[in-house]
């Protein structure tokens, strides 16, 4: 199982709001694809996926404040 990471945002942003996920838990997913839209004070952007694989679990839900290098999902 490998852990999907909220990467580096850049224009010192810290940290992304959660508000729309591609998938739900037990979906297949192939890597590139957008797994979830977040959205900063400045931009929106999706998060591909890092791994093909069976998304087995959502670890934050849309409206959450994830914090930069903060786990977002399990793919297996």
């Amino acid at each position: 199982m490998a852990q999907v990471i909220l990467p580096e945002l850049g224009e010192q942003s810290k940290n992304a709001t959660v508000t729309f996920w591609y998938f739900k838990a037990g979906d297949t997913v192939k890597e590139n694809d957008d797994l979830v839209e977040m959205t900063t004070d400045k931009a929106a952007f999706n998060v591909p996926s890092p791994y093909s694989g069976i998304l087995k679990e959502i670890l934050v839900n849309e409206g959450d404040v994830v914090q930069v290098g903060a786990a977002l999902a399990v793919i297996e």
